[in-house]
């Protein structure tokens, strides 16, 4: 009997040259007056498991980053206004970059359906038109899933699921872009600093169809924490988007993930252990952990996922598709996870097909 099941044939990931971590964590550090606060931040920032972030807005003249004399962020706080208009120029372009690195792995060709997800920016006409219109897309079905969070990706491949097990012919590019680099805030508090040393930028493409090699998109399941609305929040105002993170999500995801009702009511249920591979969205360090600790994982079980938090960090709704980009080729039997505003947990079973 031939395997129908939609499957990911593979990602094309992208992320802009500039490195911002660094100069982020010292103009963070500059941020705080008190020795004590600079120091503690300096301690978390070196154990947030961090090493890179990507950064698309320019340089400065000198080469410097946004928080540099001269940078974007360099005096008064940038209004929205001028934040999507920078979205509009960048997005997009980050957005061809991932397609062309999913060119090199397969052919980009009679695409049915475009897909894409983005949270850190509105433009109209939509970033799936634009980019639709770049790629000469003409009569494509476009899908927008915005605004979700990190977990977008898991409802934007959702959506291509439910497309091509509907219509097996579709050949569906899924898109997810975002731009976290153009919502700093004036933050001068240890906490809210710390928040935004997490986020980056970067995008990602994949081309979902029902044959092929690749992994299969099995069993999507969405669940949210009972009163927990509050503790993911994301805001628009007038300097940009605002994150409301709360210290209590790491502790809050940790005990539900040792409920085993909660693991039924998610993803079937199965002992953690008879899971293979896991795909858990690198929110931070915190996250992983965890999940890592609530599942009672080994220490290499979320290494995929540690991995590309230390090279790239968040990128919100990319981050989980760099990191099953990473375990494409090698894929078993697995769960994949992110967590977002809610608080909601998004996901899927998935499968190696070689």
């Amino acid at each position: 009997m031939t395997d129908m099941r939609a499957r990911i044939n593979a990602i094309g990931c992208a992320v802009p040259a500039q490195d911002m971590h660094a100069p982020f964590v010292d103009w963070a550090a500059r941020q705080l007056d008190d020795p004590r606060e600079r120091r503690l931040f300096l301690r978390m920032a070196e154990r947030s498991g961090i090493d890179h972030r990507r950064c698309a807005l320019p340089v400065t003249a000198e080469g410097g980053s946004p928080v540099d004399p001269g940078g974007f962020y360099a005096g008064e706080m940038p209004p929205t206004s001028i934040r999507m208009r920078l979205y509009a120029d960048y997005a997009p372009a980050l957005a061809l970059e991932a397609i062309a690195r999913l060119r090199e792995q397969v052919a980009v060709d009679r695409i049915s359906h475009l897909v894409v997800a983005s949270c850190t920016g509105f433009v109209a006409p939509g970033i799936d038109q634009i980019i639709a219109e770049r790629l000469g897309l003409e009569g494509v079905e476009r899908t927008l899933v915005g605004f979700m969070g990190c977990y977008a990706a898991v409802a934007a491949l959702r959506v291509a699921r439910h497309i091509v097990r509907s219509e097996p012919e579709a050949r569906v590019l899924v898109v997810t872009v975002e731009l976290s680099s153009l919502h700093f805030q004036p933050e001068r508090q240890v906490e809210r600093l710390l928040m935004m040393l997490q986020f980056a930028d970067g995008a990602a493409a994949a081309l979902v169809t029902a044959a092929g090699r690749g992994v299969a998109i099995d069993r999507p399941f969405s669940f949210n924490l009972a009163d927990s609305a509050e503790l993911i929040r994301w805001d628009i105002g007038d300097s940009g988007f605002v994150m409301h993170l709360s210290g209590e999500v790491p502790g809050r995801i940790q005990s539900a993930l040792a409920d085993p009702d909660v693991r039924r009511r998610m993803w079937g249920g199965d002992d953690p252990a008879e899971v293979d591979d896991w795909a858990v969205h690198a929110g931070g360090r915190s996250i992983l952990d965890a999940v890592e600790h609530g599942l009672g994982l080994d220490g290499a079980a979320l290494a995929p996922s540690r991995s590309v938090l230390a090279r790239f960090g968040n990128m919100s709704s990319s981050t989980l598709m760099f990191i099953l980009g990473d375990m494409l080729e090698r894929a078993r039997r697995g769960v994949a996870m992110a967590f977002g505003p809610g608080v909601a947990a998004e996901g899927f079973r998935f499968e190696g097909i070689g």
